[in-house]
């Protein structure tokens, strides 16, 4: 069994809450909570939330060809970034399948990084060592040279990942500038970043995150610098309401905002595409040719089911919504199931996997409890539900806007 890795700010965790606050998540040992996963919830909509995000991958894609080999191996088109841009991607296998979601960022001509979910990035290295012999089937033959950014080995070029998320960030961050950077802050928009310094720690800031907030950074810092700049950030944004904040409010308001998580709203159990998940915009599907385009060609005028947000009940006393529960039509029908919810202020927000022509935008929708335990079992309550099935809903909520923006 692997070994659980400690993040580089693991003393700084413990500085802040119990032990028993951190769990193992994709390999490492990350808090779930500090104070309470609604109180960093609501920090985060209302002011701004620190995120230990070290645990992500960060890769280094260089050298005369990195600009082919990624559009070759991804949906998107990086080759048509300009320096300092960045954009959301998918890397897909022969099959078409999402291995994993990704952000591209283009640090010079032909100088690239990409960002990759903890959970998946052994998978995606392994894959990386796989892809020359794929492509020069297909007679293409880039060769970039690929570097795994996390590694010591890369000495001043590692970077980790922090990020910074809600309205008061930008004020955090202008208050450890100085004028020249202040400027460049000021200026940056969504999905643009710059590389600087700041109180002499080396910085790539980018306007990127995973909260759904309008205003949000992504800070990749030298490992060795990570502690200092948490520290810095703290002491500085306290008195603007920043909070640092764990795994389970960064679940919560990626849920409440829409956006998809590996596993549940993409790939996963029902092997949910890009199309599906409702970021076809993202695959080019008239470049030439990416890994697995052919798939995600036929996916794209096929796809029957799609995932959609719901809102629904959330006092006090209201049972919470979990993945796998049925979701109902008004005529009591199952169309789809819940595939992750969360609380929000007095709402639960579920994502769920339903028919496409079922339901729109507004309409009333039902959920069905499946049995949590043995006891509901006997009580006459189902384990699963198929597609199809005709139930009584015990809870009722509304059809609301795929993503939303805080």
């Amino acid at each position: 069994m692997p070994k659980i890795k400690k993040s580089v700010l693991y003393e700084k965790h413990l500085e802040l809450t119990d032990k028993s606050r951190l769990a193992a998540f994709a390999g490492y040992l990350m808090p779930l909570w500090y104070s309470s996963i609604s109180d960093e919830h609501q920090a985060v909509r209302s002011a701004a939330g620190l995120f230990d995000c070290t645990h992500m991958g960060t890769w280094r894609v260089a050298g005369a060809d990195a600009a082919e080999f990624i559009d070759l191996i991804t949906t998107n088109r990086a080759s048509q970034l300009a320096v300092g841009s960045a954009q959301y991607s998918y890397i897909l296998n022969e099959a078409g399948e999402v291995l994993d979601d990704i952000i591209v960022y283009r640090r010079g001509d032909d100088d690239f990084m990409l960002v990759v979910n903890a959970a998946n990035n052994d998978k995606i290295a392994a894959w990386l060592t796989e892809v020359p012999a794929i492509l020069r089937q297909h007679n293409f033959t880039p060769a970039p040279d690929i570097r795994d950014l996390r590694d010591p080995k890369q000495t001043s070029d590692c970077r980790v990942d922090l990020a910074m998320q809600g309205p008061a960030s930008e004020a955090i961050l202008l208050s450890l500038a100085d004028e020249t950077v202040k400027q460049k802050i000021k200026q940056l928009e969504p999905f643009r970043f710059i590389e600087t310094n700041v109180q002499g720690i080396d910085l790539i800031i980018s306007r990127t995150g995973y909260t759904g907030a309008k205003v949000g950074y992504e800070l990749f810092v030298h490992p060795d610098q990570t502690p200092r700049l948490w520290g810095l950030l703290l002491e500085k944004g306290g008195p603007l309401g920043l909070k640092p904040c764990g795994l389970g409010a960064r679940d919560s308001l990626r849920i409440e905002a829409g956006l998809p998580l590996y596993g549940h709203e993409l790939a996963g159990e029902y092997n949910i595409s890009p199309f599906a998940a409702g970021y076809g915009w993202a695959v080019k599907l008239d470049k030439d040719f990416f890994i697995g385009r052919d798939r995600m060609r036929h996916e794209s005028t096929t796809y029957k089911m799609a995932v959609q947000r719901l809102e629904l009940p959330g006092e006090r006393g209201v049972r919470p919504v979990r993945p796998g529960d049925a979701v109902l039509t008004n005529g009591g029908d199952c169309a789809g199931w819940v595939l992750s919810c969360a609380k929000a202020g007095k709402k639960q927000i579920a994502l769920t996997w339903l028919a496409r022509n079922k339901v729109k935008t507004n309409d009333s929708i039902g959920i069905y409890y499946t049995a949590r335990n043995a006891r509901h079992i006997q009580q006459g309550r189902k384990e699963t539900v198929k597609k199809g099935e005709i139930l009584d809903a015990d809870i009722v909520g509304t059809i609301v806007e795929r993503m939303e923006k805080f």
